[in-house]
């Protein structure tokens, strides 16, 4: 049923179709699963796992992207934020301890598993956006206190230091979730689920500054600030949403059949040979750190991780400063600016379907991520130099759907490109820690004397896009002239004679 060179690299996977919205990577004709049993099982998977991996991450963007809302909803006049660079540190310190730890976080996830662990800092994130603890240990007399939340700071160090213990708790969450999705999909389907796991993160995006604008009307309630009630009331639903995360998050496919209400052995076991017959790389080798690190040494981990800078430098700037560049910069009003952030993610939204489907339809990859680029490239210019807020407005359209498109379609470009499972991890590590440091940098961009027109940030976000689509070319290139010699049978690409490059 599965030659040899099927374990050792995965068959040849060249055809295309589909069957139903199954694709024919994931359907063996020769399984002891029937074809209709086959789709069962994965629809199982994608109902379970992309969603809830996708609410998790969702409310994740809602606790660390809420910061601009609660800005112009009161927090930068009562904290003092307009002094100097204030704003701006506040964004940037959450990404080096949330880069730093993402590595060892990746490790935690498969020694410990997926759901206790992804739960736990989901829960912990969550306490700190309403109880917290920081500001300081002890009062005057030596008392214990309580150490003051986002919700309740008095003192915008105060929020730096949450904002440091907040990149310290999210470092886990996204690379993992990008690894243990790959470990469930083949090659050509994992397209379709990082972009339904991101469109739902997108939901927070869109409608975070929808969801702030309500809780603004709280304002006053329990002598309470509204711009307080953002953090304590999307802290408090974080924490049930850890606690739905425990008994719904499963395990790698290996150990998945213990997962409360999920999959058999035997339905664990297809997957298995499904992945193993698309990449031969199913199951976990023991972890050394030698075999973690050492696949650093491969070039393209290094040019995935900078595709990932470019991009998130981009859509940082944009998620985060918004609000304030939609009040500041093209005068509309506080809640007309929380609101209109939201239309841009619903085209993001499609472009980001669109893109998942022809990537994973046609089994390409950098294409999409060149043709997403150039909307962004269209769409920045209209933002910084249009003359009127309607034009502008549109411009702000089309790069939040270029460049929003481009995460979904980069992840599974890198996932498409690399075997083994430490080297997978590895590589989802990098390409989201140099996400964070795009982070850093997409919360410098856009700097408070750079306004109405904020040029200096639309000139470093067209120079972001441009790099992306540079390195898409030559990366590309390289795997297109490898392929070509490996069919020539003279090299042997990724320690398996039938595995190739997806361009």
């Amino acid at each position: 049923m599965h030659t040899e060179a099927d374990e050792k690299g995965g068959g040849d996977i060249k055809d295309s179709g589909s069957v139903d919205d199954v694709s024919v990577s994931d359907i063996d004709k020769d399984d002891v699963y029937s074809l209709r049993e086959q789709r069962a099982i994965i629809h199982r998977i994608d109902r379970r796992l992309v969603i809830t991996c996708g609410i998790i991450y969702c409310f994740s963007l809602i606790d660390r992207g809420n910061l601009g809302n609660a800005a112009i909803a009161g927090m930068t006049d009562e904290l003092s934020l307009g002094v100097h660079f204030r704003y701006s540190i506040i964004v940037l310190v959450f990404f080096p301890t949330y880069v730093v730890f993402q590595p060892p976080a990746t490790v935690l996830t498969r020694k410990l598993g997926p759901r206790k662990f992804l739960a736990s800092i989901c829960l912990l994130w969550g306490v700190i956006e309403i109880v917290g603890t920081g500001a300081h240990a002890f009062s005057v007399d030596d008392e214990l206190t309580f150490v003051k939340a986002f919700g309740f700071v008095h003192k915008w160090t105060h929020l730096v230091a949450l904002r440091v213990l907040l990149g310290i708790l999210e470092s886990g969450l996204y690379p993992s979730i990008v690894y243990l999705l790959a470990t469930w999909y083949s090659r050509y389907d994992v397209g379709k689920r990082y972009s339904a796991f991101y469109i739902i993160g997108c939901i927070a995006l869109a409608f975070g500054g929808i969801l702030a604008f309500g809780l603004m009307q709280m304002d006053g309630l329990a002598g309470k600030a509204g711009w307080r009630w953002i953090f304590i009331i999307e802290g408090t639903i974080t924490c049930v949403v850890s606690f739905g995360a425990y008994f719904f998050l499963v395990d790698f496919p290996e150990k998945a059949h213990t997962s409360w209400n999920f999959l058999n052995q035997q339905e664990c076991d297809f997957v298995i040979r499904r992945v193993n017959k698309d990449r031969g790389d199913a199951l976990p080798e023991s972890f050394t750190l030698a075999r973690f690190l050492k696949p650093a040494l491969d070039f393209k981990l290094w040019a995935f991780a900078l595709i990932s800078f470019f991009i998130i430098t981009v859509t940082t700037s944009i998620s985060v400063f918004l609000p304030i560049i939609l009040k500041t910069g093209m005068g509309f009003s506080t809640g007309a600016s929380q609101c209109l952030a939201a239309p841009p993610y619903v085209l993001a939204v499609l472009l980001m379907m669109l893109s998942a489907y022809l990537g994973d339809h046609y089994q390409v990859r950098g294409p999409i991520l060149i043709v997403n680029s150039l909307i962004a490239l269209i769409g920045l210019p209209l933002m910084g130099f249009a003359s009127t807020p309607a034009a502008r407005y549109f411009g702000v359209f089309l790069v939040t759907a270029g460049t929003n498109a481009n995460i979904p379609t980069a992840l599974a470009y890198q996932a498409n490109n690399v075997r083994g499972q430490w080297k997978r991890a590895l590589c989802s590590a990098m390409f989201v820690a140099f996400g964070g440091i795009g982070g850093i940098s997409g919360g410098t961009i856009f700097r408070a004397q750079d306004a109405p027109r904020y040029l200096p940030g639309i000139g470093a976000a067209i120079a972001c896009n441009a790099l992306v689509i540079l390195s898409v070319l030559a990366l590309s290139g390289s795997f297109w002239l490898a392929n070509r010699k490996a069919d020539r049978g003279e090299i042997v690409i990724e320690g398996s004679r039938t595995f190739r490059y997806t361009i």
